[in-house]
């Protein structure tokens, strides 16, 4: 029994040690030697302060900013802690509800826009954190965003094809814009325009 226990303790606290201490250190002390900002979060920043990962999507609802995919996250939309998607199946009456909502919604705030609505803007993500969404949910958003910040849609529109994302690795995935970013992008375009038209320099 002795001659057992001893190597099992000892194999126990070699194990522990390299993969509960050593490897954890140093894969962290790699990433943050090879890729620092994504390593600690891929953090957002605006005058000095953290808004957002742009890993992780907000929730927008102001006719002025862009909106995200919709999410369904237990307690709040986006909570990073409860990854998850609603479960509904595509025969779910539940969804069919939820899709006319998002529809209603978005059609009172953009009444005279008669295009088709894409449909990651009325549909939740597996995750419910998408940071994306499709270039035709962006454009789809251009002419509320141009008409609640008095901009002209042609220079929303640029913005949009400025922060739109290629496919990964050139072959993966869709084109896609990151909410935040655009976001962003927006609120200095229109303070730029602001102090333009304010006379202002």
């Amino acid at each position: 029994m002795r001659t057992q226990i001893r190597p099992t303790l000892v194999i126990l606290s070699l194990l522990t040690f390299i993969t509960g201490l050593l490897y954890p250190m140093a894969i962290t002390g790699i990433a943050q030697w090879v890729f620092p900002w994504q390593a600690n979060g891929s953090l957002l920043e605006r005058d000095g302060q953290v808004i957002g990962s742009a890993l992780i999507g907000q929730p927008f609802d102001d006719p002025r900013y862009f909106w995200g995919r919709p999410s369904a996250t237990a307690s709040f939309p986006y909570n990073a802690a409860a990854s998850s998607g609603s479960n509904l199946g595509p025969t779910n009456p539940a969804l069919e509800e939820a899709v006319r909502v998002r529809l209603e919604v978005l059609r009172a705030a953009d009444p005279a826009n008669t295009q088709p609505v894409p449909v990651d803007l009325v549909t939740t993500s597996g995750s419910g954190l998408d940071p994306h969404i499709s270039v035709a949910a962006a454009l789809y958003q251009v002419s509320r965003v141009a008409r609640a910040r008095g901009l002209a849609e042609e220079q929303v529109r640029a913005l949009v094809e400025q922060y739109t994302e290629g496919r990964q690795f050139g072959v993966l995935g869709e084109p896609r814009v990151n909410v935040l970013r655009l976001n962003l992008a927006l609120d200095e375009t229109t303070r730029k325009h602001e102090r333009l038209h304010s006379g202002w320099r």
